[in-house]
């Protein structure tokens, strides 16, 4: 075996124009997979990371027995809610961990009435990591401070045809089932493209829900941010581990339609990604193809020397190999340089934001993700389909008869 992968290093680099063709060939190839990888990547982040700071963070934690009424949005408070942000702060993968007092309730005037979650929210540290801070049209976002002051999305404004500094009643569920109402002053009107909850969802500073809900120093629920989709797990059970005792929920369970959305967007994208390995296959298939027949008399020459054709077929197929590992390399890395360079840069996307509802909440740039493990499966991938498309010009290539072959022109 040394021998014959000696013999196929050595033809490699014989024709070194042809080899390099090929290889780059097959690079250039892998390289669109990862950057597609990427790309997919960061659309998933750009979108469904926004989508998921929206509707309540990656992980949420609330008190025992939510579950069992989170259709009432129960207002029940949390022993230590200092204790659950310190657990999740100390996660190196922990954007924010911010506490909030959740409930339901209507807001009227003179246009009707309108069912809406009401969010009491920790202004300071949601301002940096929420979109609804990030896409305030009119008005200011919340200041920790803030009194009867509520930020309201724009879908809900023009419903109730109100603007920053009008006033509307807000009713809200308070604890056993009360109810509490205030007149509250619009101070900020924000537009995610998001219609949904625009039009359901009311913000104001949790200072001012705990007075109103009689919640002194109290939260119903903390809600953690983090750096990427998919680090959920480590950091749930690293707060079960510091904090126990508490309903540790992430995203995937609390908003099972965007969960959904992505596994159907993750299965359309697979099947694209066949297409493109079938592409790959048939591109390394004719490079290699092309290289057998320029090597026909020399095929020729090596049969007359006493090579048989299973060691003929393991010598081109050894090559074939060689090559795939060198496309892989190549592709590995002008695929990682394309990701990191975009991962910094980015692309503008801000001309295409607002094609869908969910595309609405890209913030103008897409930042590509490069995940090492992907780029590992690729470069393998590529070596294994050229291992696979050498194996028939190498069969082809043991069948020729010498001397058909040495009188090939």
């Amino acid at each position: 075996m040394t021998l014959y992968l000696r013999l196929a290093w050595r033809n490699v680099w014989r024709q070194r124009r042809r080899t390099f063709l090929i290889a780059v060939g097959m690079g250039v190839t892998m390289a669109l997979l990862v950057f597609y990888d990427g790309m997919i990547g960061g659309f998933e982040q750009a979108i469904y990371g926004n989508a998921i700071q929206l509707l309540g963070g990656n992980v949420q934690v609330h008190a025992p027995g939510y579950n069992e009424k989170i259709g009432r949005k129960p207002l029940l408070p949390l022993d230590d809610p200092d204790a659950v942000v310190r657990a999740a702060e100390a996660q190196p993968e922990v954007v924010a961990a911010s506490k909030r007092i959740v409930t339901g309730g209507l807001v009227t005037n003179r246009e009707g009435a309108f069912a809406v979650s009401i969010i009491g929210v920790e202004a300071d540290k949601e301002s940096r990591i929420t979109p609804v801070a990030a896409n305030i049209t009119r008005g200011r976002y919340l200041n920790a401070d803030d009194g009867d002051l509520i930020v309201i999305g724009q879908g809900l404004a023009t419903a109730m045809n109100v603007d920053v500094g009008d006033r509307i009643t807000m009713v809200g569920n308070s604890t056993h089932e009360q109810t509490r109402q205030r007149t509250m002053t619009i101070v900020g009107i924000y537009d995610v493209g998001v219609p949904s909850v625009e039009k359901t969802s009311i913000y104001m500073s949790l200072k001012e829900a705990q007075g109103l809900f009689e919640l002194d120093g109290q939260a119903t629920e903390v809600v953690v941010s983090l750096k990427q989709i998919g680090q959920e797990p480590g950091v749930v059970a690293a707060i079960n581990h510091s904090a126990p005792g508490y309903e540790v929920d992430t995203w995937e369970n609390s908003f099972p339609e965007l969960k959904q959305t992505m596994e159907m967007k993750t299965g359309v994208m697979g099947v694209f990604g066949v297409f493109m390995l079938g592409i790959v296959a048939i591109g390394i298939l004719n490079l290699l193809m092309m290289a057998v027949f320029e090597r026909t008399r020399e095929i020729g020459v090596i049969g007359a020397l006493g090579l048989k054709p299973r060691q003929i077929t393991l010598l081109f197929l050894l090559e074939g190999i060689l090559i795939g590992m060198m496309g892989a390399v190549i592709g590995a890395a002008m695929g990682t340089l394309v990701n990191g360079i975009l991962g910094v840069v980015g692309l503008d996307y801000s001309a295409f934001s607002d094609l869908t509802e969910y595309t609405a909440l890209i913030s103008g740039r897409i930042y590509t993700s490069l995940v090492p493990m992907d780029v590992l499966k690729h470069a393998l991938t590529v070596a294994v389909i050229s291992a696979l498309a050498a194996l028939y010009p190498a069969i082809q290539a043991s069948q020729r008869e010498p001397a058909e072959a040495l009188h090939y022109v």
